[in-house]
């Protein structure tokens, strides 16, 4: 019995040591990712920016230290931080040239895309060189890696190029299955964000407004890499539809779509040739999240406010719709945060970066409201990302100017209400039986026993109908047009940015860059600076939040990599009692592939 003890007692001690060892050596490197993320950045003379295409884009980069611990995987790519790495690195005399690595690369948007290949090409004017390469090319990367001087292609390797489509599905009659069915009060012959839930097909109205955008943003694709590889138009259509995905590579250098086919340890040498360096020299390699740590030449001047609002609008953080680990536009904190905005006599213009499809009609009416008390104050100019529609473009609308990329989706003014009726569940298949006692004819609206009556849809629909003329008259104010005028360009219909161009739901088409110019020319100053809203909590921040929260973070973006495009509406049936109950938003999830 002694030796036994002795043995579970030694047995302990090791255990609790163990975890000691590992909780120090963890801390240390904990400490370590703190110092090298605020450690400045040193460039060599003769360095190339590494873009290593690999993983998801997004509006802004987030660090998530559990899943650097757990995967390796420091950071999302944000839009951000390689715009300014590419820009950082033009204007660098010690940055060289470009090397983009292609990998599996997924982009927010269209549009996010477009922002991404303007800079590079704006790069290019300084007369420094791009130089690509990947085992394979999909065919957003192959759209960022056209405006190489040089592009290379393993010999064995493929450019996936076959055109665009967008594959929507239907849950309905799987709903059914399970005795739950969705009611819905709607505004808009193209509001069809509810179709998902109500139809087992596309209306008409959908696929026309679908097939317009699709066809729009695939031609700017086609125009954008013809320009650049001196390929017609007419010819890349027919690659794509000869499916020259699985051509013989040797077919691509033929093609024009690729300079030359060479193998991993080939590349070094062509680099170094670029570099004008000897062979046995190494090159010098700077990595987008290095360049964050590269100090910019201070322009001095008036402080112009980049306020970033992207995912869904919700009335609070409780609201999480779409899973505990994405990215919110939550009303109570961008009210606030617009109205310290507004107080700040320093900041002399803002410029409110948008990329959202919507959400909570509530909530875009409280922060059209606070951009209204900032507009008051001074210009207001909203920056449209890869979409601004539906609740996105309610809480533009009332800006001084708004500028869009040409393949932004937009528009999207309607609403409207979904509601679960579940009865059939718990009545026929669960057995679940009820009775009431009730005062007034109505009080029992919104009871699970049964689905709404003809007379309480009539309400809800006239509810549904005084919010879309709300939304179409804020819409008509800040835009300055009739609301006649406005009705005709609405009905829930989603237009590209191009598009919206000519029927004057924007100002002007172009980026970030073009919209922060248009803000310093409002407030009439000429040298100016920007300065970044809400910020970035940085690692050591990030490190004090709550296990939890990391764990939920961590664990919703797995959850994300395994549904794929079954996350968004998987995370909606589960939370759907928790939204607000009246929505401005496009189709939940646009499936553009």
């Amino acid at each position: 019995m002694k030796d036994f003890l002795k043995n579970v007692l030694a047995t302990v001690v090791g255990i609790i040591v163990f975890f000691m060892v590992m909780g120090i050596l963890g801390a240390m490197s904990l400490v370590g990712m703190v110092a090298a993320s605020s450690a400045t950045t040193d460039v060599k003379d003769n360095s190339v920016l590494v873009l290593n295409l690999n993983g998801m884009l997004e509006e802004r980069s987030e660090t998530n230290p559990l899943n650097m611990l757990i995967s390796g995987n420091t950071n999302t790519i944000g839009l951000d931080d390689m715009i300014s790495a590419i820009n950082k690195a033009k204007e660098n005399d010690k940055i060289k040239g470009i090397y983009i690595e292609a990998g599996l690369f997924s982009s927010d948007s269209p549009a996010s895309s477009l922002a991404i290949r303007k800079a590079l090409l704006d790069f290019k004017k300084s007369g420094k060189w791009i130089a690509a390469y990947g085992d394979q090319y999909t065919q957003w990367v192959y759209y960022l890696a056209s405006v190489a001087d040089k592009i290379w292609l393993n010999p064995q390797g493929m450019i996936d190029w076959h055109g665009m489509a967008s594959e929507h599905y239907y849950l309905k009659d799987l709903m059914a299955k399970f005795g739950v069915k969705m009611q819905l009060a709607k505004v808009g012959s193209y509001k069809s964000a509810p179709e998902m839930f109500t139809s087992d097909h596309m209306s008409e109205p959908n696929r026309e407004q679908v097939s317009a955008y699709i066809n729009g943003i695939w031609d700017n694709v086609v125009k954008e890499i013809s320009a650049s590889r001196k390929i017609s138009a007419d010819t890349l259509n027919a690659y794509a539809d000869r499916l020259i995905t699985f051509d013989d590579p040797e077919n691509y250098v033929k093609y024009k779509l690729v300079d030359k086919l060479l193998y991993t340890d080939e590349i070094k040498d062509e680099v170094k040739k670029l570099l004008k360096i000897d062979a046995d020299k190494d090159i010098n390699q700077v990595s987008v999240a290095q360049m964050q740590n590269v100090k910019e030449k201070n322009s001095g001047g008036d402080a112009i406010a980049v306020y970033y609002a992207y995912g869904d609008i919700v009335d609070n953080l409780s609201d999480n719709i779409m899973g505990y680990g994405s990215h919110q536009i939550v009303s109570n904190d961008v009210c606030r945060d617009l109205e310290e905005l507004a107080k700040d006599d320093d900041i002399k213009a803002v410029v409110l970066r948008v990329n959202s499809g919507g959400g909570s009609a509530y909530a875009s009416e409280q922060i059209w409201n606070a951009m209204k008390k900032l507009k008051a104050k001074k210009p207001v100019v909203v920056s449209m990302g890869g979409m601004a529609a539906s609740g996105g473009y309610y809480i533009s609308c009332e800006s001084n100017w708004i500028v869009a990329e040409p393949t932004t989706l937009t528009g999207s003014i309607g609403i409207f209400g979904m509601f679960p009726d579940v009865s059939e569940l718990l009545t026929n298949k669960l057995g679940v039986k009820f009775d009431d006692v009730k005062t007034n004819k109505n009080a029992t609206f919104g009871t699970r026993a049964r689905p709404f009556n003809d007379e309480e849809m009539s309400y809800l629909n006239m509810y549904i109908q005084r919010g879309y003329q709300l939304f179409r008259k804020r819409v008509a104010d800040g835009r300055k047009l009739s609301v006649d005028a406005v009705e005709q360009v609405a009905q829930g219909h989603v237009w590209l940015g191009q598009d919206a161009l000519k029927i004057k739901l924007v100002d002007q088409l172009g980026g970030l860059d073009d919209a922060v110019k248009k803000a310093a020319e409002l407030a009439k100053t000429d040298k100016y600076h920007t300065a970044s809203y809400p910020g970035k909590a940085d690692l050591l921040e990030q490190l004090m939040q709550k296990t939890g929260e990391a764990n939920g973070n961590y664990l919703d973006a797995q959850l994300r990599t395994v549904l794929g495009s079954y996350y968004e509406p998987f995370m909606l049936l589960k939370h759907i009692n928790e939204q607000s109950a009246i929505q401005a938003r496009i189709p939940f999830y646009f499936n553009i592939k």
